[in-house]
């Protein structure tokens, strides 16, 4: 089950949903600090923490489950987002060079299916990020926020969700201690929290994130070369961009 996506967007456009992107994507920037002309693939809705990233030599995609709706993404600029079957993506096999998934895997039915899509359009020396809630973590247990829906994991499950769908994990981290509570907690509290709750909480973050590539050797299921998934863009959205965003893309 997916959030919905007027939801979704509503709890990032609020003062708590800005200090997570902002954690989430300064991580990612920690994780993946040297991105130079690469095709990113985000599945779900990870386009909250995507700003940061963005570069002229980069390229992006943002492919949206069915079940959750789509938006026009970025509100300021060309529209990248559109709305598709996670299980069933319109690209060819090894055609991008990152993957990124947030809130994509803990509301799908069949997550193994997901995941393996994944695997197909990713290069043989590609790298997969998966951003899921955490089982012992308190934002999995928030019906509040996007992260209280679905299927949380801990470490070791989605490792084994890894594993079994042809990855290799090789890095992990737990993120977000700062709690799911509807407050100005501020940026610089939530960025205190998360360094010392790493240190010294270790395991107890709202988050898990891992870093994977391919085993090549893992067996794949074989398509055709016609592409049967369909994708459906959103129309644009003619109004001026939030001023959170605009105050986040300033800062």
């Amino acid at each position: 089950m997916y959030t919905d996506i007027v939801e979704m967007r509503e709890f990032y456009d609020t003062t708590t949903g800005q200090a997570v992107r902002r954690i989430l994507s300064n991580r990612i920037g920690q994780i993946w600090p040297h991105l130079q002309c690469e095709k990113i693939a985000v599945l779900g809705y990870g386009v909250p923490v995507l700003r940061p990233l963005f570069r002229p030599t980069l390229s992006f995609m943002a492919m949206m489950p069915s079940e959750q709706g789509v938006v026009y993404w970025p509100r300021e600029g060309p529209n990248i987002s559109c709305l598709t079957e996670l299980n069933d993506l319109p690209l060819p096999d090894e055609c991008v060079d990152r993957v990124i998934m947030m809130h994509g895997l803990e509301g799908a039915a069949e997550p193994h299916d997901v995941l393996r899509e994944a695997w197909r359009i990713l290069k043989p020396q590609g790298r997969f990020l998966a951003i899921v809630p955490n089982r012992r973590g308190l934002w999995a247990h928030s019906d509040k926020t996007p992260f209280g829906t679905g299927q949380p994991y801990s470490l070791r499950q989605i490792k084994t969700a890894l594993s079994d769908a042809g990855f290799l994990s090789e890095r992990w981290w737990h993120a977000l201690y700062m709690p799911p509570i509807k407050a100005a907690i501020g940026l610089a509290l939530g960025e205190k929290l998360e360094k010392y709750g790493e240190r010294f909480f270790p395991g107890f973050g709202g988050l898990v994130m891992v870093e994977a590539g391919k085993q090549l050797y893992a067996p794949i299921k074989t398509k055709s070369q016609q592409l049967h998934g369909r994708l459906v863009f959103p129309l644009p959205v003619p109004l001026s961009p939030h001023p959170a965003l605009h105050n986040m893309r300033n800062s």
